[in-house]
């Protein structure tokens, strides 16, 4: 069964321990195998302090983003087969509120400059020029929380 409506898909937010498995599969399936990054630079001595956000259709993780402790968000991935289906959305969403409960004013990413619009659709605005992050073009943007 398929679903297209975001609000079809678990979401589950939590630390590390807790999400390490699902997470870590779909970061190396979309960032490792999918788009050639190389391992050691997906995997960081960051993942253990950060706020790990995960959606689920069924049981099946769909897709995965984290937030570190200074408030920038990173790690965004969906599963080719999630992808157009809100499920980014709610993820972005997800992390989005927590950096707002946990106080910050702002919150930061490195967006893969093909995701620029997606990002913007949810309040971000780009800064700076376009940058090489293991060997994909990104540029920096940012979003101002308010209450």
């Amino acid at each position: 069964m398929t679903h297209e409506r975001p609000e079809d898909f678990r979401l589950v937010v939590g630390n590390w321990e807790r999400c390490r498995e699902d997470a870590s599969l779909i970061r190396h399936e979309v960032f490792v195998v999918e788009q050639q990054v190389p391992l050691e630079l997906e995997l960081d001595e960051h993942d253990a302090e950060c706020v790990h956000a995960l959606a689920y259709e069924g049981n099946t993780p769909a897709g995965t983003g984290r937030l570190l402790p200074d408030g920038h968000i990173g790690r965004m991935a969906v599963r080719r087969a999630y992808r157009g289906k809100g499920v980014g959305s709610r993820i972005l969403t997800a992390l989005v509120d927590e950096a707002r409960l946990r106080g910050h004013l702002e919150v930061v990413l490195a967006a893969q400059v093909h995701a620029r619009d997606f990002y913007t659709a949810h309040g971000f605005v780009p800064e700076g020029d376009i940058f090489l992050d293991a060997g994909i073009d990104h540029i920096l943007m940012r979003r101002a929380l308010t209450s």
